[in-house]
């Protein structure tokens, strides 16, 4: 398992009344050096929620040094636009309400992606058509042609409904991928995670430059409520990149994060993204 010191989520969101603006936390000012010692690598972050139609994610009214977790700026997390959970059909429950027994996503799964970061480019294999990503497109993240058929045989026998997808390439040469895959139920999603997509020891399929990986750290604080998480990383040697991936199920949509940079990826980033767009799914 790959050791990692590094702080986890970057951006934890809370819920503020609908309609309000979703706003990333203020750049950091500078703090005493021992305060920053203290806060730097704390991770817990209260989430308060409001009921109502859509959904808006937000820090407001808080300085960053308030947030423990969010203290230090320098520490390669990355700046994200304001990220907003797109609204509900009217009278349709969210994937966790009561009474939705099959833990259906009712927004627009191509609005649950999460977004760019600031000074990103935008990954044009993965736009798709109209949003969604042909399935064989998904199929080509894995190295092997025969995990490839087999997988895609699987998707199909499984009832996968949609695939979309959003990538981008940041400054600091790491390359993210997400796909999110959406099926029937979350019954069949929860199985296919845990029964035809990874083992407790490491993903089924490798990923194209990750021949072999590991269970990767992932700090318990960084994690939402309802969705489950199996995440890896390459481990050395690993070629002239390093790989790191993600496996989120969250109701009836399954979430693969894929991040590979030269000379290793950042855990931070990595981190940071699942955290974000597990709480735009959760």
């Amino acid at each position: 398992m790959t050791e990692q010191t590094e702080q986890t989520e970057g951006q934890r969101v809370v819920e503020p009344a609908p309609g309000a603006p979703l706003l990333a936390p203020p750049p950091l000012k500078k703090e005493r050096r021992a305060l920053r010692a203290l806060l730097r690598w704390t991770a817990a972050v209260a989430v308060f929620a409001v009921a109502g139609g859509a959904t808006v994610y937000g820090i407001t009214g808080m300085k960053r040094t308030d947030l423990p977790g969010l203290v230090t700026a320098s520490d390669g997390r990355w700046e994200y636009p304001p990220l907003v959970k797109p609204p509900l059909p009217s009278g349709s429950p969210g994937p966790f309400a009561e009474g939705n027994n099959a833990g259906a996503h009712y927004a627009d799964l191509r609005a649950l992606l999460l977004p760019a970061p600031e000074g990103a480019t935008a990954d044009a294999a993965l736009r798709g058509t109209d949003g969604w990503l042909p399935t064989r497109t998904f199929l080509a993240e894995f190295a092997d042609r025969g995990d490839r058929d087999e997988l895609g045989q699987l998707l199909t026998d499984n009832g996968l409904r949609h695939v979309a997808a959003r990538g981008w390439n940041t400054p600091d040469g790491t390359h993210t991928r997400i796909y999110l895959l959406q099926f029937d139920t979350a019954a069949v999603a929860d199985e296919f995670l845990a029964g035809k997509l990874t083992d407790y020891n490491a993903p089924r399929y490798a990923v194209r430059g990750a021949a072999e990986v590991a269970r990767d750290d992932y700090p318990v604080a960084a994690r939402v409520e309802d969705v489950k998480h199996q995440v890896f990383a390459e481990v050395k040697p690993y070629g002239a990149e390093q790989v790191r991936e993600a496996y989120l199920s969250a109701g009836d949509t399954l979430a693969m994060i894929v991040q590979s940079r030269k000379g290793g990826a950042k855990a931070v980033p990595f981190q940071q993204t699942i955290a974000l767009q597990s709480q735009l799914l959760g």
